[in-house]
């Protein structure tokens, strides 16, 4: 298998002080996506293909599909030192990976690095669409509600997948997943309700 085809999801620079956060410190998205590759292969060596699909199933079921996520591939982290493969393998010969040194050093500062506060757009746009909800007629008004229901029921269904996947999984995800659950869950109903009062 071609290992440029299997995840094209991790970027990075070749080092920690040239790594593009944000001016703020906090992590960029490809920045988020190296945090989850080296995260999975802290426990124990993975194969590079059990990586990139673990990369990519978590990403997608948190945020769906996102260019932003796209990147050069996981070799880069071996390139950079990160990670090691087994016996000096290529990615093509689907080697295991094993976190080094380095990795736990910058895995350490992508887990310590700050949060950035209402830094989702959506969040924003959701807020603007109800701000001027009015000045739509009903059948638009309508029609907004319902398509916002439906990204919230997708939302719903990712993260139920997500955590059926890692049901069995130590540490703090599933707890994590349950609130973000009931929160999706919750403004699931509320949308449904809004949408059978505007009509």
């Amino acid at each position: 298998m071609d290992g440029e085809d299997l995840c094209p999801y991790i970027e990075g620079n070749a080092n920690r002080s040239g790594a593009a956060m944000f001016a703020d410190n906090t992590l960029t998205p490809k920045e988020a996506v190296r945090l989850c590759a080296l995260g999975s292969i802290a426990g124990g060596p993975v194969r590079y293909g059990a990586l990139a699909g673990s990369v990519r199933h978590f990403t997608s079921r948190i945020m769906g599909p996102s260019l932003d996520l796209m990147g050069t591939s996981i070799e880069l982290l071996r390139y950079e030192g990160l990670v090691e493969s087994e016996n000096g393998l290529g990615m093509e010969h689907d080697p295991l990976l094993s976190i080094t040194e380095a990795g736990w050093r910058e895995l350490r500062a992508l887990l310590t690095a700050k949060l950035r506060p209402g830094s989702d757009l959506s969040k924003l746009v959701i807020a603007l669409k109800f701000r001027f909800l009015h000045l739509l007629d009903p059948v638009d008004q309508r029609d907004q509600v319902e398509m916002l229901a439906e990204a919230s029921e997708s939302e719903l269904n990712r993260l139920l997948d997500l955590r059926q996947h890692h049901a069995e999984d130590g540490g703090h995800l599933v707890a994590w997943l349950d609130h973000d659950i009931e929160l999706v869950e919750s403004r699931l109903a509320w949308l449904e309700a809004f949408a059978q009062r505007a009509r």
